[in-house]
């Protein structure tokens, strides 16, 4: 399996599809996420391929081309980028060169919320330090399995995304909505904003809208694809009313996540010696 990741690495069979994420209250695309993807038939799950690579101690030359992919594949617009735990512990994300220090919009890395929490203690040093440079933070999966709240807490993240679990069915069950929306709520009064994944139908689209969650994404809205998919506008349109722009808006100062204006923050302009960023 080590020898097939690699080659696989290397002979490019290995790509990032992009899934647009949906402002749900200015109508405008918010960012994209970078989405493992495989063309060799043994390593179709993204789950076998981070295994693999964390088993034959590859992750961190895994994440960072999969990083450098996105940044290519997404130049114009802020990303979401996955990034496993086990990357914290090789180094190769307090890299100065590292590709997330050059794009030119905001990045928010995405860390599972499913991981125990003493992982996120050892990393916390680790996240300090990526966060002073201008990189934001996303717990991504909240609602899948068992919840820790203290998640939010402890990592004061800008993005909250809430998985499927919690989104799946949630217009037809008033216990789960009123979930949903005292999640959202929660999220605002710690300083973050919320994404819903996994939106399939317009009712789950028109619940989430009810529910305040600031950012949508899911097959619904647009699947993941690449060259980047365009967004499914009319039927965002159905559910807010008005005809959808289909930006992407950079944000005003004080817009960012957890600001007043929902835009996509702006990234720190100093990043040790050198400049990146907007």
């Amino acid at each position: 399996m080590s020898v097939k990741l690699r080659e696989a690495l290397s002979k490019d069979l290995l790509f990032v599809a992009m899934q647009p994420v949906v402002d749900l209250k200015n109508r405008r695309v918010f960012s994209h996420e970078a989405l493992l993807r495989s063309k060799v038939p043994e390593l179709k799950s993204p789950l076998t391929i981070i295994e693999a690579a964390i088993a034959n101690d590859f992750m961190g030359t895994l994440g960072r081309s999969l990083r450098e992919m996105s940044l290519v594949a997404c130049p114009d617009t802020a990303l979401f980028i996955n990034v496993n735990p086990a990357e914290f512990d090789e180094g190769w994300l307090v890299r100065p060169d590292d590709p997330i220090f050059r794009h030119d919009h905001p990045v928010f890395l995405e860390i599972t919320e499913s991981v125990p929490l003493s992982h996120y203690r050892m990393c916390h040093g680790v996240l300090k330090e990526i966060r002073s440079k201008g990189v934001f933070l996303a717990i991504d999966d909240l609602g899948a399995g068992y919840s820790n709240f203290k998640y939010i807490a402890d990592l004061a993240p800008e993005i909250v995304k809430l998985d499927r679990e919690l989104i799946a069915g949630v217009h037809k069950e008033p216990r789960l909505f009123k979930l949903v929306r005292s999640i959202v709520r929660l999220c605002e009064d710690l300083g973050a904003k919320v994404v819903a994944e996994g939106i399939e139908t317009i009712d789950e689209l028109k619940a989430v809208v009810d529910s305040g969650c600031h950012y949508g994404q899911g097959f619904l809205l647009a699947r993941p694809a690449l060259p980047i998919p365009a967004v499914n506008w009319e039927v965002i349109d159905k559910v807010l009313g008005g005809t959808g722009g289909g930006q992407t808006g950079p944000g005003g100062k004080g817009g960012g996540p957890g600001g007043a204006g929902g835009g996509t923050p702006q990234r720190a302009r100093t990043v040790g010696s050198g400049r990146v960023g907007t």
